[in-house]
């Protein structure tokens, strides 16, 4: 008897030792960590200010003047909801005022070193630097929102399964699911709480995020509303679709790699040997830049140049 309560006291401390071991050494998985450091944050967030701004800025600079001229031209708002989709906190006036300036002094270094003709191609790219890192800046968040989307139908799934009105979801989904979705459902929760109705707030959130996957969610969710069903099911489903339509994509970027590398390659190659033969040999290729016919010789192959690297790009890029 003494030994048998031995051995079981013995085991008994072996594995109270071992779990606890466990609980200290093995880190969680990685999703249950950042879901707890998600609410940990969401926790340690400073209590908001009682003076909150509830009117929306619909101001396009800070600069009366600009201002002004800015809502003369239709394609002003679209630029405000195009850094509004890149999730730049600036304000399209400020982007116009930073590519002015990148253009005038591109075209002043480049004045000074080559001829005027090539100095205004080259400040009007210097110019068109911001747009270009906002369209990637655009592309990435795309992508993060795509990865996440699923995610996040699943979480309204379980929280409407739970008995949860589909609001409560939406801000569940605003407090554990990374950015920029929480972000998103977030803004989509503060509309629809603040008295807009929910049709549409979730037609905003699909004009600041045109992508399919959030097209199909809003118009499932419109026509559940209208018609009845099960919208856990429903939900279920949506997410298992979002999830091999992502599946396939990353698939169809492997099999395309070598391609997209080619299309890369070719497109590359004309600018990168003009500049290798003008640095190696520059008499051999100032004459194109010296006779007339040299400039519309230049011209005509950047225009090829340009519709080759389109017909490239969407060959290589299936939408799915």
């Amino acid at each position: 008897m003494l030994l048998g309560l031995t051995v079981l006291s013995f085991l008994a401390v072996l594995g109270f030792a071992g779990a606890l071991a466990r609980v200290l050494l093995v880190r969680p998985p990685a999703d249950v960590a950042r879901r707890l450091e998600e609410i940990s944050r969401t926790q340690s967030a400073a209590a908001p200010e009682p003076e909150m701004g509830l009117v929306r800025d619909e101001m396009l600079s800070g600069v009366p003047a600009v201002h002004r001229l800015l809502t003369r031209w239709l394609w002003s708002h679209r630029l405000d909801r195009f850094l509004e989709q890149a999730g730049w906190k600036i304000k399209p006036g400020k982007l116009v005022l930073v590519s002015g300036v990148l253009g005038l002094t591109g075209f002043l270094v480049a004045s000074a070193m080559v001829r005027l003709s090539l100095a205004a191609f080259l400040g009007a790219v210097a110019g068109l630097v911001p747009f270009f890192l906002a369209a990637i800046r655009r592309k990435r968040r795309y992508t993060t929102f795509q990865k996440y989307f699923p995610e996040a139908i699943d979480l309204l799934g379980r929280a409407v399964r739970a008995g949860h009105a589909f609001t409560t979801g939406l801000e569940m989904i605003s407090k554990e699911v990374p950015e920029p979705v929480a972000g998103e459902f977030r803004r989509t929760f503060e509309e629809h709480n603040f008295g807009l109705p929910l049709r549409d707030s979730l037609l905003h959130m699909a004009e600041r995020m045109p992508l399919g996957d959030v097209r199909f969610f809003v118009t499932a969710l419109l026509i559940q509303k209208e018609s009845g069903g099960n919208l856990a099911e429903l939900l279920d489903n949506l997410s298992k679709v979002i999830r091999d339509r992502f599946r396939i994509m990353g698939e169809l970027r492997s099999r395309t790699a070598q391609g997209r590398l080619t299309a890369v390659i070719l497109i590359s190659l004309p600018p990168i040997l003009l500049i290798v033969l003008g640095t190696l040999n520059h008499e051999y290729i100032a004459i194109l830049f010296s006779d007339p016919w040299g400039l519309k010789i230049l011209g005509g192959a950047a225009g090829l140049q340009v519709i080759g690297s389109m017909l490239l790009w969407k060959i290589v890029h299936i939408e799915i």
